[in-house]
């Protein structure tokens, strides 16, 4: 259960919250010894009781919580977030207008009771959310560790963690806090740490035991352990802390290389025993991430903006209202002697007029657009959480919508920035190839290494030695470390490359099995073998390749392996060298072609008398204390020349399923991915190309330079050589690392970095910080100015997928981590595809016309007023009886936008994700200001087309055959009644898929009018006097043949407008989008949608050409000689595929760890 909860708990944490500061305030040190009152290092025991009151005073508790609320935080920011939409403001100072007496017209409670319906319903949306925010608090909370209370091991929760406890983890298990590393299961102290879910590295990283508390190696020894810890305070740097420990009086340093931070994984190591030294948001991991913003989407900034605009609307037609009040007094007043008692009447001055007919067209602004969005949204995010589409059987998990808010950004993405390691890769190494002897052996189907050919040539002599001598080398030449579990054979290695590498020979009969300091044991062929092991030369970046001097069966041989430039620099000189090298490039140019991670390896025989000579001098660079790289690296020269090429190998860094075909189809549908990891740029290249980010062709526009002058220079060229690629129409992507990053992202440097990124094809930084990752996203942001998707699964993604418009976390196996963090969680990377393709498409086409719907509605009932008030002596009298108005929005056309948001199916799932090219074209159907201002324009010529055909229908207001009249009630009843009726038709005009919950929704809310109409005026009148003036009015309006004819006739005359304009449209200006509706109405043949795919590609292939034509067009024709020297660096690019992953930075040297193991002594049990 350990592992298991340990993998879903890394950091469900780093989204801060409110409480968060809470807790931050909280975990700052009372000072308890006049020591800790004069500095602000941290002081503790270790193995003494702990005073819990004391202790809580003095730290952090090592509970998480992502909630967005809590009881005492909820009802402020609740009303804090609903009051940044300025209708909810509006509303607000409507509903307290309404309370003047006598100044509004449609009564005091008609706009306040909807008002606190809609902020109820919220409200219970919110509380639902955050409910199971707080149930996945406490799954992640309760997670077990081993804690040693009174000399025993006992299981405890991750919230019960404390400064000081002594803990145990277990091999692949996360560290739950920051803790100080006392000892392990491994010789010397050594634990294999992973860090990948921090810095996005997959090599394995080695920390170390200080000697004092190396030997601590059972529960006993711990119990009785006492010691005084002095420490810096809390900070964010991952990679800097100091602190002292005192035992028996002593005081010893320790530093990074024994802080095992949160969120990291223990690795190849049996277990450790740990001390806490920093929790919860003391934590470093959890002190660098952000605070959890609260996000609003595109569409919700674009709503306010026109809300601001209906409201300036609002008042003018409110101030032209109040202004015609005044015209008609003054003209009528004097001649009708009935009415001279308004010249005095204060009510009637041009201010109270204003107020007066401010609430009469308050509802041009529809009160119920939030709610319905709100209702919509939950239920869009409820078919996320269930489409069976994007469920993983592997990980037991399905796709989960953290927030609803953000559904239809999933439709407007342009940019996605995506991690590496854990998301696009499964940082799983296998053994794929190999070259030898101008033979290239292996397949690309197989999962591992399986071809007969290489043993038949070895056993059949044909390039005998050279293979034999490449396998040793394969089981020789690394620092892997052999260990046997349960009968079986484990390799525990800091660098995965090196253990593919050895299993790879393995496979091949020639089996590592045994280290000691100075030998290796393989069993080559059933033959044990042994290899003394003379010298190592450490792996470094700058070398890129690492060699091993050893004593074979009594000859001196040095094994070399490393990337391809610097190994064929270094081969002897002649024919056969010559012939060798230009067969394996071949081979390695195929290998890399399939983005297989590649090493060369080559040999050389020595004398005694050259080792000798070359010995001492190396032994003196490994003791030099200055200049001590620079010495080892110059000794290596001596020794790494005139080699022979053994061969090159492949090996393959497993992506994730369906990873290639799924950034394909997001790059065709006209979106650009990123990839942002911390990984080395060789690493990072390989799997862009792997992974179809960048292709053969595809030109690398590589920025690796450290000062800032350097940087923005190089830029500088490239922006100039990217203009010259975009008017040859190449391909080309830009490579850049996180020490160019830093300068990239200040200064005069930003703009061209900007510049340059938004125009590549592809765009990879490598060697990222967490921060530099939330920089990079908010910079995108804020230049292109388009919607930006974060992906990542691990704790070092929480700052990036914060800072993006939407954040997507990857859970599955691995767990919450980042998805805890994210908007939406996905088991695997290539659900993307359809959380984009077909949700986003579809949630974006649905929001959008539920809002444009909801301003139409509105304004087509409510600007009827107006129209009235030209013929009521601008009176401020309404038209409609009073709570019937504020029932329109909440009951009578409440569910039409609904089933718009839920059920509108314009193009089926299966024919977006096969085109999709559909997806920009939803793109394009944009909540812009010409497609709502054709709303708001048919919403008028609705209005008046209603209101003047009542009118004119009932001008008489003789409607039935005795001679009766209705009276102008009847006439406001009428009006509504066409315009409920028209609504709703609209709505099944603009619906792209009948359905019938759409068609029940529409048909029924006309239904439910004339039935509320109905017992309205039948039973209410009779209930305290509640709507008086309905009394009888179902009879009268019901009985009347005028009514129904006209309830006919007056909706369809309406909307021949909207047929007009949407045939013209459609037949005139087609787009992709309303072709696909056409074609899947009329053709669901598949040719024809062939076709239609076809014209959408061209359509946005045409796009991307204008857009670069035009790029190309401002450019100056005139290029810079900084122009011609990138064109002729960067005319020809060669890669082989060159990676290879080991921790340059370890706590234990590569030559020390060799030196200091001995896999056949027996480890302790920790217990």
């Amino acid at each position: 259960m350990r592992d298991r909860c340990s993998l879903a708990a890394t950091f469900h944490l780093c989204q801060s919250i409110d409480s968060n500061k809470t807790t931050s305030s909280n975990c700052q040190q009372m000072p308890s010894s006049p020591r800790e009152a004069n500095d602000n290092n941290r002081h503790f025991h270790l193995g003494t009781v702990v005073d819990h009151r004391t202790h809580a005073k003095r730290f952090c508790s090592n509970r998480i919580s992502t909630c967005k609320y809590n009881g005492f935080s909820f009802l402020p920011r609740f009303l804090y977030e609903q009051f940044r939409r300025y209708n909810n403001i509006f509303f607000l100072v409507i509903a307290l207008l309404q309370q003047i007496p006598d100044v509004s017209p449609t009564g005091r409670y008609t706009t306040a009771v909807p008002f606190l319906i809609i902020l109820s319903v919220s409200a219970l949306k919110e509380i639902f959310e955050d409910v199971k925010r707080r149930r996945s608090d406490h799954k992640v909370n309760g997670f077990s560790v081993e804690i040693l209370v009174d000399g025993r091991w006992t299981e405890r929760q991750w919230r019960d963690v404390k400064v000081g406890d002594f803990i145990r983890i277990d091999n692949d298990s996360l560290f739950p806090a920051d803790l100080l590393l006392i000892s392990s299961s491994e010789q010397q102290g050594m634990a294999y740490i992973e860090t990948s879910n921090l810095d996005g590295e997959t090599n394995l990283k080695i920390k170390q035991a200080l000697d004092v508390t190396a030997n601590v190696t059972s529960s006993e020894g711990l119990a009785a352990f006492r010691a005084e810890i002095t420490c810096e305070p809390p900070s964010r740097h991952v990679n800097e802390f100091n602190g002292n420990i005192e035992i028996n009086g002593v005081q010893r340093h320790f530093g990074i290389d024994q802080l095992l931070l949160r969120g990291a994984r223990l690795k190849n190591t049996a277990w450790i025993f740990g001390a806490v030294i920093y929790t919860g948001h003391d934590s470093k991991l959890l002190m660098n991430s952000k605070r959890a913003p609260l996000k609003s989407g595109t569409i919700d900034v674009q709503t306010n903006y026109r809300i601001i605009f209906l409201f300036f609307v609002l008042v003018a037609l409110a101030l032209i209202s109040a202004l015609g009040s005044e015209i008609w007094r003054s003209g009528n007043i004097p001649q009708a002697w009935y009415l001279s008692f308004l010249e005095h009447d204060p009510k009637g001055s041009f201010l109270w007029g204003v107020l007066t007919f401010f609430i009469l067209y308050n509802n041009l602004i529809p009160i119920s657009l939030q709610v319905t969005l709100e209702i919509v949204r939950f239920f869009q995010a409820i078919y996320i959480n269930n489409d069976i589409e994007m469920y993983d059987v592997n990980s037991d998990s399905c796709a989960i919508a953290r927030t609803s808010n953000l559904n239809e950004e999933l439709g407007q993405v342009k940019f996605i920035m995506s991690d590496k390691t854990g998301t696009l890769t499964r940082n799983v190494m296998k053994f794929k190839r190999v070259s030898i002897g101008n033979r290239n052996y292996g397949n690309n189907e197989d999962d591992e290494f399986a071809d007969p050919r290489l043993l038949t040539d070895f056993h059949n002599g044909e390039h005998s030695d050279a293979i034999l001598e490449l396998l040793k080398m394969m089981a020789v030449c690394h620092t892997v470390v052999p260990e046997h579990k349960d009968g079986q054979l484990v390799y525990q290695s800091s660098s995965p490359d090196e253990a593919a590498l050895v299993r790879g020979a393995a496979s091949q009969d020639v089996v590592f099995h045994t280290r000691q300091p100075q030998k290796v044991i393989c069993k080559v062929f059933d033959e044990d073998v042994t290899i003394d092991i003379l010298d190592v030369i450490d792996f470094t970046s700058d070398r890129k390749r690492m060699s091993v001097i050893v004593r074979d069966n009594g000859e001196i041989k040095l094994y070399t392996k490393g990337a391809d430039t610097v190994i064929f620099e270094r081969l002897v000189q002649d024919h056969n060298s010559e012939e060798a090298e230009k067969c394996c490039i071949e081979h390695l140019e195929d290998y890399a072609s399939f983005g297989y991670r590649t090493l060369c390896f080559a040999t050389r025989k020595l004398t005694e008398q050259e080792y000798a000579q070359w010995a001492p001098e190396y032994k003196k660079a490994i003791l030099a204390i200055e200049n001590r790289s620079q010495l080892l690296a110059s000794a290596a020269e001596k020794l790494e020349t005139e080699m022979i090429l053994l061969g090159a190998t492949a090996i393959e860094d497993k992506l994730q399923e369906w990873v290639p075909e799924t950034i394909q189809a997001l790059m065709a549908a006209d979106i650009r991915v990123w990839m942002l990891t911390g990984d080395k740029r060789e690493t990072a290249i390989n799997i862009a190309h792997s992974c179809a980010l960048a292709h053969p062709h595809t030109e690398l526009l590589i920025v690796d330079k450290t000062t800032y002058d350097e940087t923005f220079h190089k830029l500088e060229q490239f922006v100039e050589r990217a203009v010259e690629l975009e008017r040859q129409e190449k391909e080309f992507a830009m490579v850049i690392d996180g020490k160019s990053l830093l300068h990239a992202l200040t200064g005069e440097a930003r703009k061209h970095f900007g510049d340059l990124a938004l125009r590549c094809h592809a765009v990879v930084c490598c060697r990222m910080s967490p921060m530099q990752k939330a920089e990079v996203v908010e910079m995108v942001r804020k230049l292109a100015k388009h919607v930006v998707l974060a992906i990542g699964d691990g704790a070092n993604d929480v700052a990036m997928i914060q800072a993006a418009n939407v954040g997507v976390g990857i859970s599955g196996e691995e767990g919450l981590q980042a998805a805890s963090a994210s908007d939406y969680a996905i088991p695997r990377f290539h659900f993307l595809r359809r959380l984009l393709l077909v949700h986003g498409a579809w949630n974006h086409d649905r929001s959008v016309k539920v809002i444009l719907y909801s301003f139409y509605k509105n304004i087509c009932l409510y600007i009827i007023e107006l129209w009235f008030a030209i013929f009521s002596a601008w009176s401020g009298q309404t038209i409609f009886e009073r709570w019937t108005i504020g029932m329109f929005n909440v009951i009578f056309t409440a569910w039409p936008p609904v089933v718009l948001g839920l059920f509108d199916h314009p193009v089926p799932a299966d024919q977006i994700m096969k085109y999709p090219a559909l997806y920009a074209s939803f793109q394009n159907r944009a909540f812009s200001i010409g497609n709502f201002s054709l709303w708001i324009g048919l919403a008028i010529v609705h209005s008046l087309s209603l209101f003047f055909l009542t009118y004119a229908t009932l001008e008489n207001q003789v409607v039935w055959a005795d001679g009766r009249a209705g009276g102008w009630l009847m006439l406001g009843n009428c009006a509504y009644t066409f315009v409920v009726a028209t609504v709703c038709f609209k709505a099944l005009l603009e619906c792209d898929s009948w359905t019938w919950p759409v068609v029940v929704a529409c048909l029924g809310s006309i239904g439910l009018w004339i039935v509320f109409v109905i017992v309205y005026a039948l039973v209410f009148p009779h209930l305290g006097g509640i709507g008086a003036d309905m009394a009888g009015m179902a009879w009268i309006m019901m009985s009347s043949w005028t009514f129904w004819l006209a309830l006919l006739f007056i909706p369809i005359a309406t909307l021949l407008w909207d047929l007009v304009i949407k045939s013209l449209f459609t037949i005139a200006m087609p787009t992709p989008r309303e072709l696909a509706v056409m074609y899947n109405k009329r053709n669901s043949s598949l040719n024809g949608f062939e076709r239609l795919a076809s014209y959408s590609s061209n359509v946005i292939e045409n796009m991307r050409l204008l857009t670069s034509s035009l790029r190309g067009s401002t450019a100056n024709g005139m290029r810079s000689r900084n122009a011609s020297e990138a064109s002729l660096a960067l005319a020809e690019q060669t890669r082989y595929g060159y990676a290879f992953s080991q921790d340059e930075s370890a706590a234990v040297a590569q030559t020390e760890l060799i030196r200091n193991v001995d896999s056949t002594r027996q480890k302790p049990t920790g217990r």
